[in-house]
């Protein structure tokens, strides 16, 4: 996704305990270099790694707070 200079930029929700929010569409790009994508208005992104559908949040992070 590049960047022109009419682009608003992405907004980043920080959840204490929970996944980033993101405004969508976006694109990640995973550890061993490969990309997932989504087109949603808005995304869930795991931070801790306990997702079975990792990048994405499926809310596995609940079963430990």
């Amino acid at each position: 996704m590049p960047n022109s200079p009419g682009d608003k930029p992405r907004r980043i929700t920080v959840q204490r305990k929970g996944p980033l929010l993101v405004e969508g569409p976006v694109e990640v790009e995973l550890e061993d270099g490969s990309t997932v994508a989504s087109d949603r208005f808005r995304v869930a992104l795991c931070t801790c790694r306990r997702s079975r559908r990792y990048p994405w949040c499926d809310t596995s992070h609940r079963d430990r707070v």
